[in-house]
């Protein structure tokens, strides 16, 4: 009986141990060959596309799914709990995180033409897009989501069904997707309200609700696909251990996936700062200018005031900070 268990997963094996997995594969040439031509329409219209968004779209995105179907993870999945729900947090948060940073959606509307870019703004605007993407509405999917997947049936049948064990990752990936994306692409996916401030918010919040999954798995006393894994482990497995392992695996790795996608919004909220003071100053540049002596009726001169000192307003307050002299 011994001779079917896998050996023990050390970090040599789990680095080790590879098995292809078809349709994940042509999940990621798919999602790889797409955004790698609009990448080259982009720059044959003489555009450009920042490298740190492609290399965050292959290799924390697409690399996370590679790792997470085709590693060791996949390999032991079906013998020990802990690879499994790493798997799976995986896909939920850490793929959606690298594909939103490479920001496919923005990507698509400057590389499609213009009658394809307008249908794609007008698809990230419509009803059923906008409600599986409201920010309430998407944090409750990748919650529901994962409790369904450990506390029904799904996990326990999908382990034994191939097909729905595919779609079971499908169904995760594509959860993390509807809150990530619209929060960190350029483009006008969500409601007006949803200011930076209001995105860091809901990312703070976001990351408190992933934590809760990873907590209920790792001190729930019944054992998740128990028949199953009571059947596979290796000899000598604590089955219990094991899920507690699980469990602190998802919290960790969700917590972890939590402050990167937190300084990415930070980071987009002072990039965009910072361009609107861009902008602020060159409005300024176009339109200070000295004042003129004016004739009067008696033929004395009498100097105009500046509009700055006159008139109300963001520019004209910023003018008068920064001219404290005059």
């Amino acid at each position: 009986m011994s001779a079917v268990y896998l050996p023990e997963p050390t970090a040599g094996r789990l680095l080790g141990s590879w098995q292809p997995d078809l349709p994940a594969l042509l999940l990621v040439a798919v999602l790889g060959g797409l955004y790698g031509w609009g990448v080259f329409r982009v720059r044959r219209r003489g555009g450009s596309w920042p490298p740190a968004r492609v290399a965050a779209f292959v290799l924390l995105g697409l690399g996370a799914i590679v790792v997470t179907t085709m590693s060791g993870l996949a390999v032991y999945d079906r013998e020990l709990f802990w690879p499994a729900a790493v798997q799976n947090v995986g896909l939920d948060l850490l793929a959606p995180l690298g594909l939103a940073l490479g920001d496919p959606l923005r990507l698509a509307v400057e590389a499609l033409p213009e009658g394809g870019a307008a249908r794609v703004r007008r698809a990230l605007t419509g009803r059923l897009v906008g409600l599986l993407t409201f920010p309430l509405v998407s944090t409750v999917l990748v919650l529901a989501t994962e409790l369904t997947v450990y506390f029904t049936p799904y996990f326990a049948t999908a382990l034994r069904v191939g097909w729905l064990h595919e779609l079971m990752y499908l169904h995760l990936l594509a959860a993390g997707c509807l809150f990530v994306l619209p929060v960190l692409t350029r483009e006008q996916a969500l409601p007006a309200w949803c200011t930076h401030p209001v995105r860091a918010a809901l990312v703070f919040l976001d990351g408190i609700v992933d934590a809760l999954p990873g907590l209920v798995v790792m001190t729930h006393g019944t054992l998740i696909a128990g028949a199953w894994y009571l059947h596979h482990a290796p000899p000598g497995s604590d089955v219990h251990h094991d899920q507690q392992l699980g469990g602190g695996a998802m919290l960790g790795i969700a917590e972890l996936v939590a402050i990167p996608f937190l300084l990415a919004v930070l980071a987009q909220w002072a990039r965009t700062e910072r361009d609107r003071a861009a902008v602020l100053d060159r409005r300024l540049d176009g339109e200070l200018a000295p004042a003129a002596p004016v004739a009067t009726a008696d033929g004395a001169a009498e100097l105009v005031r500046p509009w700055w000192e006159t008139e109300d307003g963001e520019v004209a307050e910023r003018v008068r900070r920064q001219r404290p002299g005059d």
